[in-house]
């Protein structure tokens, strides 16, 4: 009974993961079709993009795949835009 309760939870954590995950994925296609980063700030991707990578290590630090997968996926699509974002400003 346990196992069958937390299986649904990590299904919840994967749809969870998963929607969260490609929300960037819109951003990252008009910045990079774009390559405007007009009214992105640096600041708050560099603050997100922490906070995703601790995410992504408490989430190994548990053992969560959902967590890890999602966090990395993540983090690789921030590092995208917070590219373009420097890029941009060195420009």
């Amino acid at each position: 009974m346990l196992e069958s309760v937390t299986d649904g939870v990590e299904l919840i954590g994967f749809a969870a993961a998963f929607l969260t995950t490609i929300a960037f994925i819109p951003q990252v296609m008009q910045v990079w079709k774009s390559k405007s980063v007009e009214g992105l700030s640096l600041t708050t991707y560099i603050i997100f993009i922490i906070g995703v990578f601790l995410w992504f290590l408490y989430g190994w630090s548990i053992g969560s795949l959902s967590m890890i997968i999602a966090n990395f996926i993540t983090v690789l699509l921030s590092s995208i835009i917070i590219y373009f974002i420097i890029k941009s400003k060195i420009n």
